[in-house]
């Protein structure tokens, strides 16, 4: 086991003050909807908070495809899964719809789909995440009974649903995320996921400057669709094995698909895994990252890539290298300093910055 420093905890991820959290559940605060007694209950983008523990939790399925978050729900003792059973019928559907539109569409297509005759869905988001456009989605797909606004969010609810929605526009709506082929069919991608129609611009430059003699066994740290990946595998013929490490199962279910090409080429490892809790394994040869600097409600987060840092120094072999890219005003000197003992930028452009660390 790989000894990663101390582990940032799982409900760090969560904000102490989750806005729209709090708003999904002012309905059954102030007695407008009722708890459901008896069935299930299911959570789609599950996120743990104090609002959510004022209530009976013993029915509750959450859905959550983003670790730290899934971790946090599980720490709290709540049943978590990537994607619940879409056979499934619920008593009553909550959801956290993102930022994204087809994705936000496919999800509420989901949740009336989960819901139970009788049940309703209920659904929150914050204002500036486009409140607005999803309440109309809601009501165009299944209509609404009440909505609410507090928080700078909006929360809004369905009628008990008994087979009223719109069934032709529930079908297109589901499949509104699906995986498709992008970039003339080199890859595939969906959305919701970073970056999900075309090549980020770091992890490109990243790309462009990946030495050739990258050899034996790496890892890519926040992995994403599996493009940085990719280019490792096009680029270093010596690289004999390659594991990924990606926070979002939805991307990560990508990757697998994208570097199915490279199968028998060399050893690849697929990991569902927060990267900024450390890694299960050590010794590795080298580890190319494009590490995040958001959190899940899009607040700047530059800690997560200091802390991807000192994760890939404890999990490199002594002369192994680090080959990173950050966006150029990053704090990141201070944790490579500390962590590596010699540094270099191999290139600079856009406002990104390509480094190259190599462990004592």
């Amino acid at each position: 086991m790989a000894d990663n420093g101390p582990p940032i905890r799982a409900r760090s991820f969560l904000s102490l003050d989750d806005a729209p959290l709090k708003t999904l559940l002012l309905p059954f605060d102030d007695g407008a909807l009722p708890w459901p007694a008896q069935g299930a209950i299911a959570f789609l983008r599950a996120r743990d908070g104090w609002a959510l523990r004022q209530y009976p939790l013993q029915a509750l399925g959450c859905e959550q495809g983003f670790k730290p978050l899934a971790d946090g729900l599980r720490a709290g003792g709540l049943d978590v899964r990537p994607r619940l059973d879409d056979a499934a019928a619920a008593a009553l559907v909550l959801v956290l719809p993102p930022r994204q539109r087809d994705e936000a569409q496919a999800l509420l297509a989901r949740a009336v789909a989960l819901a139970a005759p009788g049940a309703r869905v209920v659904a929150a988001v914050a204002n500036d995440e486009g409140a607005k456009s999803r309440e109309r989605d809601l009501r165009q797909l299944a209509g609404l009974a009440g909505t609410l606004a507090k928080f700078h969010c909006r929360v809004f609810w369905t009628p008990p649903l008994h087979g009223t929605h719109d069934p032709a526009l529930l079908q297109r709506w589901r499949h509104a995320d699906a995986p498709r082929p992008i970039l003339e069919g080199r890859y595939a991608s969906r959305p919701g996921v970073f970056a999900w129609d075309r090549i980020d611009p770091a992890s490109a430059l990243l790309a462009a400057h990946l030495p050739a003699d990258l050899r034996g066994h790496g890892a890519d740290l926040g992995a994403g669709w599996g493009y940085l990946a990719d280019e490792v595998l096009a680029r270093a013929p010596q690289v004999t094995a390659l594991d990924l490490y990606e926070a979002e199962a939805r991307a990560l279910e990508l990757a697998r698909a994208n570097l199915a090409r490279h199968e028998g080429r060399a050893l690849l490892s697929f990991h569902w895994h927060d990267v900024a809790a450390g890694l299960p394994r050590d010794g590795y040869d080298f580890i190319v990252s494009n590490p995040p600097f958001h959190a899940h409600d899009r607040g700047d987060r530059p800690e997560l890539g200091q802390r991807f840092i000192e994760v890939a120094a404890h999990a490199l072999r002594p002369g192994g290298r680090l080959l990173l890219v950050a966006n150029r005003h990053l704090p990141y000197e201070a944790a490579l300093a500390r962590a590596f003992a010699t540094r270099r930028v191999l290139a600079e452009d856009g406002g990104f910055k390509v480094i190259e660390g190599v462990k004592a």
